[in-house]
């Protein structure tokens, strides 16, 4: 006896209670993800603990999106090998980039751009000739 598979028929259904049920975890996780970005974590002298919770929140927001919604839960394991593969590439390539551009950082030249560093030497300029002549400095010290 052959098995007959209809064109365009889905090959897993995931329950309702299983999509809602992940939607509010998904949920709930962004409103922490809005509650650790507000959230001043220098008072107890982590500074860093922002990004890193952050990024932390969105992992496990990504692994239920793929597991459940993209169903690589209950698809070939080498469908995730592929998957998780191109994820650690892409990881690789990024890894490589900072890399380099850590390497260049002392090349880059400090300070303001030629354009605007001109444009503040001349507004400078334009203030000190405005004291040598005697008028008022357009702002005072309070910079108003």
């Amino acid at each position: 006896m052959s098995e007959h598979h209809e064109h365009g028929a889905v090959g897993h259904i995931v329950p309702i209670k299983m999509l809602v049920g992940v939607c509010a975890i998904l949920l709930f996780l962004t409103f922490v993800t809005v509650w650790v970005a507000k959230f001043d974590f220098e008072t107890v002298n982590i500074g860093e603990a922002n990004i890193l919770i952050a990024m932390g929140v969105a992992t496990v927001k990504a692994t239920l999106v793929c597991l459940i919604f993209m169903h690589l839960k209950w698809d070939r394991p080498f469908v995730s090998f592929i998957f998780l593969a191109s994820v650690l590439f892409v990881l690789l390539f990024i890894t490589f980039s900072l890399m380099d551009t850590h390497a260049n950082q002392p090349a880059l030249v400090p300070g303001n751009s030629p354009v605007i560093q001109q444009k503040l030497d001349a507004l400078e300029a334009s203030e000190q000739a405005h004291a040598a002549a005697g008028h008022a400095p357009a702002h005072d010290d309070a910079g108003h």
